[in-house]
């Protein structure tokens, strides 16, 4: 879906890697893989934070382009090319799982970078009052924790509960910018200094999530196969 496609791999990809047989250090290299891909678009997000087109620069570095979207959705809503759509989207080879998904990667890094500055901020008690650390801290948690429940349910091709559960992480990322805009919250200059730095990943999270959201009401309004 546009630069961060939603839609992972078709069902039957499930199906046809009975043969595959990874053991622990497999699975192992392949999560540390994705752990990598992580923290390298967060290298891109840091080189590009000055572009008022950010998300969608960083999209291309991470090589997410809108082809690659459209072959994803062929896959999704069957196509007479899937097969071929499907080699396009998953290079020959290469096991797909949620990890891979560029929802995924983004809110993930975003949410990384946001809690590590906040552990690094309120640390220390002199500078954050602690039921605010804690309340910005189980906020953030909210917020992720929901939205990859919402990726889980687009990779399922739910769309209708995707929409909710992304509406509900934006709830949480509401109330995140809630406490970081409290006036008492804003008298602690480390506060000041960590919702600086925090609004434009705050608000590039919202924007990802938002187009997420219409692309998933316009898969739920075209029609069934079958239907006129």
């Amino acid at each position: 879906m546009s630069n961060f496609d939603s839609d992972g791999a078709p069902e039957n990809e499930w199906e046809e890697r009975g043969d595959l047989a990874w053991n622990e250090f497999d699975w192992e290299r392949y999560l540390r893989e994705q752990d990598d891909a992580i923290h390298r678009y967060l290298g891109f997000y840091e080189a590009c934070k000055a572009s008022p087109d950010r998300i969608d620069d960083v999209a291309e570095l991470m090589h997410w382009g809108n082809d690659t979207a459209d072959d994803a959705r062929a896959d999704a809503s069957g196509s007479d090319d899937e097969d071929d759509d499907e080699d396009d989207f998953i290079p020959q080879g290469e096991v797909y799982t949620l990890h891979k998904n560029p929802i995924f990667v983004s809110t993930k890094a975003l949410y990384l970078s946001l809690r590590r500055n906040w552990e690094l901020t309120a640390g220390d008690s002199t500078r954050v009052p602690q039921p605010l650390a804690l309340s910005l801290l189980s906020s953030l948690h909210r917020g992720e924790e929901q939205a990859v429940h919402a990726i889980h349910a687009l990779d399922f091709g739910d769309y209708a509960m995707a929409v909710s559960l992304f509406k509900r992480a934006l709830s949480a990322l509401n109330s995140t910018l809630a406490l970081l805009n409290d006036t008492s919250a804003l008298d602690h200059r480390a506060v000041r200094t960590y919702r600086e730095e925090s609004l434009p990943r705050l608000f590039d999270l919202r924007e990802i999530w938002l187009r997420v959201i219409n692309e998933c009401r316009q898969e739920l309004k075209r029609p069934a196969d079958g239907e006129n």
